[in-house]
């Protein structure tokens, strides 16, 4: 299994739904060194992610396949790449940042 930590609608139970046909119970952590903002795709706003020093995100980290990580590429799309980081936690994981 991989570890995805989420600060935005992959949170949304209908979007994991909907994204990779299950629901994750998440576990609580945060990401240091990077802040938390918005950017407009299309007609819609989601939120985002850049390194800063001395800030931090809130989220969750998810446990999903390697297959379910690949639906999950398609839905962040070319606004997001996705990077290995370390969580307060210990914990490794990926992220969607910019």
């Amino acid at each position: 299994m991989e570890k995805l930590f989420t600060y935005g609608t992959l949170q949304d139970p209908a979007v994991q739904m909907a994204v990779f046909h299950r629901v994750v119970k998440g576990i609580s952590d945060t990401l240091d060194g990077y802040f938390k903002t918005e950017i407009k795709i299309g007609f819609g706003v989601y939120p985002i992610i850049f390194p800063e020093p001395n800030s931090h995100v809130e989220g969750q980290y998810i446990e999903v396949t390697p297959e379910e990580l690949a639906l999950i590429d398609r839905y962040e799309g070319a606004e997001y790449r996705r990077i290995t980081v370390t969580l307060r936690s210990g914990v490794a994981a990926w992220v969607y940042s910019k």
